[in-house]
């Protein structure tokens, strides 16, 4: 019934009625014959085709199309689509768009549900991860105070160390809120870049020079692969945190005696920027989660190194407030390489 018009439906009721009517008639005519009876038989299916063919298209379209149109209509407004009037109005087409606006509408719906499941998912999972990452540095700060009080602020050495070891974990506890403040001001808009023109060549070489003294303690070699200077238009200091997060990534994840890569391709409108490393390379079932926030690919090698799980996440943010994407391309003990590319500036 869905795919047929309201005059079809109609032209079916009245054939049936129309038949039943003969019938009728010839056999009562059958058991008692009557003169001209052949001619009142037509006349009155006649009659009766034709008017249960208009009472039912009238019924049909004053009742059954007034209802389907309310769904129809209803099914339009919760997606949030503006359709002509006479897609919506016209009895020919109404019962044929129907049933795939309805199986549209389910399909939407299914996909809207499986998005909120992983939502759920990625809440509980981030809840998790940030009471975790927290509690850490808190019980560490609670035990070095309970020991101090204890007694062992009258011991110089103790005191200093035990003082010196809280100090980390306060620091530490800060880096985290201001990590998860720093994404929730780019997710929410509410952080604003101010890009200036700029030489990246330049700026890379600040950030290598800032990191050589990390770098020289597993003998890693920090290269620029670049002299010439390189204008582009970004904010200068989101862009230093940029490469100042894979940089020192690359250091941390690094083999003792390695190396990490800086290097630009120049094009008409855009830099690309890439930093590669020969390091310890990151599996591919971790590759498509590597930006989320918290996510470690070996929990218990990041938080010895002291990072917060927030770096790449940040980086993520960064560079989709400029308009931009970050990728990367990695086998597991060969090394990484992250790609992204900056507006181009004369």
């Amino acid at each position: 019934m869905k795919n047929r018009s309201l005059k079809k439906i109609s032209l079916l009721t009245s054939l049936c009625v129309a038949f039943i009517t003969g019938l009728l008639l010839f056999i009562f005519y059958f058991i008692f014959p009557q003169q001209e009876s052949n001619y009142t038989i037509y006349f009155v299916v006649f009659i009766s085709f034709f008017a249960s063919f208009f009472l039912s298209l009238f019924f049909f379209r004053k009742h059954i199309h007034q209802n389907v149109s309310g769904i129809y209509q209803t099914i339009q407004s919760v997606r949030k689509k503006d359709f002509p009037k006479d897609d919506i109005y016209c009895p020919q087409e109404l019962l044929e768009n129907l049933h795939a606006e309805v199986l549209d509408w389910v399909n939407e719906r299914k996909v809207e549900m499986e998005q909120l499941h992983k939502l759920e998912l990625y809440r509980k999972e981030f809840l998790g991860n940030v009471s975790h990452e927290l509690k850490t540095p808190i019980f560490n700060i609670q035990g070095y105070v309970s020991t101090l009080l204890d007694g062992a602020m009258n011991e110089p050495e103790t005191n200093r160390s035990f003082l010196s070891k809280t100090e980390r974990s306060v620091e530490r506890m800060i880096r985290i809120v201001e990590d998860l403040e720093a994404i929730s001001q780019l997710e929410t808009g509410d952080l604003q870049l101010d890009p200036e023109r700029f030489d990246i060549v330049e700026l890379v070489k600040d950030v290598l020079e800032a990191e050589e003294m990390q770098a020289s303690t597993k003998h890693i070699s920090l290269r620029l692969k670049e002299t010439k200077p390189l204008f582009v238009n970004a904010d200068k200091f989101r862009i230093r945190q940029v490469f100042t997060n894979l940089i020192v990534n690359s250091i941390k994840y690094g083999k003792e005696n390695g190396e990490t890569n800086v290097r630009f391709y120049e094009h008409e409108n855009q830099i690309t920027t890439e930093i590669s490393d020969n390091g310890i390379g990151i599996p591919d079932k971790h590759l498509p989660r590597l930006f989320e926030r918290f996510y470690r690919v070996d929990k218990s090698r990041s938080r010895e190194q002291g990072g917060t799980g927030l770096g790449l996440a940040i980086v993520k943010h960064i560079l989709e407030a400029h308009g931009q994407t970050i990728s990367v391309d990695s086998t597991e003990g060969i090394g990484s390489l992250f790609s992204f590319t900056l507006k181009k500036e004369k």
